[in-house]
């Protein structure tokens, strides 16, 4: 396999939801989304998962949009503040209410520890490829070639520094959150020990 076989939609939702990371996120959040998506694209053509490109593109692009000053809440966790983002983006790019639900739920999801593949296909991919990117879990399971291109045409610029911040900062504003767990349970560690970063 080779980055040419990965299939990146073009649509009118893709593009936009590239279009909108691009606006408000650092360079370095932006190409972690566009490698989340594509470790994930490449994991499901390795294991045989069949997705919907459109939804998961899409909701990669949006997944940490929680986190930009513009749309941080205080009183809700990230992933679901970008997951409410999610459905507006997705109502004013003319999707039915429940592809719009699918949205929000993905990006949710992503920060799970697990999501059953046979129940959420989109949702696995991005759980699995986000924890790919950020803390450097599985990435053995990236072909060398893939891994070796993507990190050339997105490279990993400050990502685990800001990561690291963002994901403190979150932690400490929303203790009882999913990010509040990671940051207790030792995330800015793992991050620093990234293989991609190696």
């Amino acid at each position: 396999m080779t980055f040419d076989d990965l299939v990146i939609p073009d649509t009118p939702a893709c593009r936009g939801a590239l279009e909108a990371a691009t606006r408000y996120h650092t360079p370095s959040l932006l190409n972690h989304s566009i490698r989340a998506y594509l470790w994930a694209a490449a994991y499901a053509r390795d294991h045989g998962i069949a997705f919907d490109a459109e939804l998961l593109y899409v909701s990669a692009m949006l997944h940490d949009i929680g986190m930009a000053a513009e749309f941080d809440s205080h009183t809700v966790p990230f992933e679901e503040a970008g997951g409410h983002v999610a459905w507006i983006f997705c109502a004013g790019a003319g999707w039915s209410p429940e592809r719009r639900v699918r949205a929000g739920e993905v990006i949710v999801r992503h920060m799970w520890d697990e999501v059953p593949v046979e129940e959420d296909p989109e949702g696995h991919l991005l759980e699995l490829s986000t924890g790919m990117d950020i803390s450097g879990r599985r990435t053995d399971e990236i072909p060398e070639a893939i891994r070796r291109e993507v990190l050339e045409r997105y490279p990993r610029l400050e990502i685990a520094k800001e990561f690291s911040a963002c994901i403190s900062e979150q932690g400490t504003r929303k203790p009882s959150s999913i990010a509040g767990q990671f940051v207790r349970n030792g995330i800015v560690d793992r991050i620093a020990r990234n293989p991609l970063d190696a």
